[in-house]
């Protein structure tokens, strides 16, 4: 065999191999139009009653707690930290108890109360209004610097107040059984662990809760 003979077999086998190639890919009958409407967020109505007002939204069931206050309603008091619930910025109170409203849902708190920093204070609108014992306490020992985190440590001591008043132990307390916990440093500081301040106002914090809390120095 020449080597002509050998170009034109090797032709011959790639212009064969071409075209089955070829016919291996022509265009296969169109698939079934996918489901548009799987993939569409689902909108459900929620009700809330937000620092003593009746709110009806409708929401993306993916909404936070801290989005539905913020984006939809307007009550841009609670603030957005870390929105993974380490910060503390964003603690509200749902039916008198803390928590972070950057990791619930809004759909999940249907017809609860929700209490928002701008629903502490009572009477008629600033300056008139009569502040929260914790809100003229954190005013009185300057409990605050950039006061990015302040609404969240102010809700959370708030509701943390309540807790000991009615002798829910931490893990620091002394005395499991007792009626009243004993607001100490220590007790405070444990207590209010969940809400971090970038500017160290630790001290400051402390002092406004125990005078709030009825503590003597």
């Amino acid at each position: 065999m020449t080597r002509r003979d050998v170009f034109k077999t090797g032709v011959a086998m790639t212009a064969s191999t071409s075209v089955i190639a070829g016919c291996a890919s022509a265009p296969s009958p169109p698939a079934a139009e996918p489901d548009v409407a799987a993939g569409v967020p689902q909108r459900l109505p929620v009700r809330l009653v937000v620092n003593g007002e009746r709110r009806e939204l409708t929401l993306d069931t993916r909404t936070s707690l801290l989005d539905a206050l913020r984006e939809h309603l307007h009550l841009t008091g609670s603030k957005k930290g870390c929105d993974h619930g380490q910060c503390g910025a964003c603690t509200v109170l749902v039916d008198g108890r803390r928590i972070n409203a950057c990791l619930t849902l809004a759909v999940m708190h249907d017809g609860q109360s929700v209490t928002t920093i701008e629903g502490l204070a009572t009477g008629a609108a600033p300056p008139n209004e009569t502040l929260h014992p914790i809100q003229a306490a954190f005013v009185r020992h300057d409990g605050l610097q950039c006061g990015y985190c302040t609404p969240g440590q102010i809700c959370s001591a708030v509701a943390m107040l309540d807790e000991a008043a009615r002798g829910m132990p931490s893990h620091v307390s002394a005395d499991l059984d007792e009626r009243r916990i004993a607001l100490t440093d220590l007790e405070i500081r444990e207590r209010m662990s969940g809400n971090l301040c970038r500017c160290s106002c630790y001290p400051r914090i402390v002092a406004a809760i125990k005078d709030a809390g009825g503590v003597r120095p």
